[in-house]
């Protein structure tokens, strides 16, 4: 996470990036026009990066790189994304990690992902900096935003996805307890672990103290939490465990750096620290292999029927 002094509210606004274009052409959303003045491949390398903005997917079905990444980019037949919050905006120098490789030709995207194999899609431009990358085989529709790195604002994007980030570790340990605060039962609570997949909204808690491996902490409690914003800090949250047996627990949450988080209990005035232990990357883990439980980021809002007709038969 780096902290970039040009911010702007990410609500996409396209006269900010018409200098980028000379005569650009506008293609209807569902009647794709003229084919544009450019190649496809110069259209993907217009922008540095590309924000999959996935509230504005259409269909019912998902294409896993993309659902999980946060944004892709086009280099010289490879393909990047940044799939993950710890180190967003550092890794890569920005790109993130070589997802995969991908040729472009007419207006056809074929992508050779290492994990989901071959997806292919039909591109359309939508205005000046919005593509829009419709899969024929599942009749799905992502949208994406072109910035360069220089205009991006990573820590916008960090911060409005804490609830993915607490998911990228194995689990967090308890490393500082504040010697001010009244005693209080989540003193006894050491580790923590949000679950990525399933309901997206699982936690587990564990009293075990100075287990070096994460898969070796014996978890005592499951339940769930939420994230909350806080009106006109976006770099504070609120953070609620739900513990059945004592009620919930609520914090102020801090995010110390890439791997330290801070928990302000008010009702006791405690200010806890936890450490990341584990560091899941989303694409591949330690041993190489792809992660049981994708984080996946979720869509908000009421899925729709993709008016989008396919001009091709499925691959």
């Amino acid at each position: 996470m780096r902290t970039i002094k040009l911010l702007f509210a990410f609500a996409i606004s396209a006269t900010l990036f018409t200098s980028c274009y000379t005569d650009p052409i506008i293609v209807d959303n569902y009647n794709p026009g003229p084919a544009p003045s450019i190649s496809l491949n110069q259209l993907l390398n217009r922008y540095e990066l590309w924000y999959v903005d996935i509230n504005e997917t259409i269909g019912y079905n998902e294409t896993p790189f993309l659902q999980i990444a946060f944004t892709i980019s086009f280099r010289n037949g490879n393909l990047f994304a940044n799939n993950n919050l710890v180190g967003f905006g550092d890794q890569g120098n920005g790109f993130g990690i070589q997802t995969g490789t991908y040729d472009a030709y007419n207006n056809i995207l074929d992508v050779y992902h290492v994990i989901d194999g071959y997806q292919t899609f039909d591109v359309y431009q939508i205005d000046s900096n919005t593509i829009e990358l419709y899969n024929p085989n599942n009749d799905t529709s992502y949208f994406l935003d072109g910035y360069q790195r220089s205009n991006f604002d990573y820590d916008y994007v960090f911060y409005d996805n804490i609830h993915y980030f607490l998911q990228e570790y194995e689990a967090w340990e308890k490393t500082y307890t504040s010697p001010t605060g009244a005693p209080n039962e989540f003193d006894y609570e050491n580790y923590l672990q949000f679950l990525a997949g399933g309901n997206d909204s699982e936690f587990r808690s564990s009293q075990d103290v100075n287990v070096y491996n994460p898969n070796n902490i014996f978890w005592d409690y499951t339940g769930l939490y939420n994230v909350g914003n806080i009106s006109g800090n976006r770099y504070l949250k609120t953070l609620t465990l739900d513990y059945d047996y004592f009620a919930d627990e609520f914090f102020e949450l801090r995010v110390l750096n890439d791997a330290k988080i801070e928990l302000y209990q008010p009702t006791s005035g405690t200010v806890y620290e936890f450490t990341g232990r584990g560091y899941i990357q989303f694409l591949k883990n330690a041993e190489g292999k792809q992660t049981e439980q994708l984080k996946k980021r979720k869509f908000k809002a009421e899925k729709q029927d993709n008016p989008r007709e396919p001009i091709r038969e499925k691959i």
